[in-house]
């Protein structure tokens, strides 16, 4: 491991307790949950948009 990504690591995770990191593990967890929805439906509109754009 180089001595920048322990350094990374300690400042994302030096202060905290199991129960602190697991509960970041769940929220990052979910952001990634939503971040894939988010785009799903982003795709979606995208291709109502253009369906309609066809029609006119």
């Amino acid at each position: 491991m180089s001595s920048a990504t322990f350094y990374k690591w300690r400042a994302k995770y030096g202060g905290m307790d199991a129960s602190m990191m697991s509960r970041l593990k769940e929220l990052e967890a979910e952001n990634q949950r939503l971040k894939k929805m988010y785009a799903e439906e982003r795709l979606k509109a995208e291709i109502a948009r253009e369906a309609i754009k066809k029609k006119w």
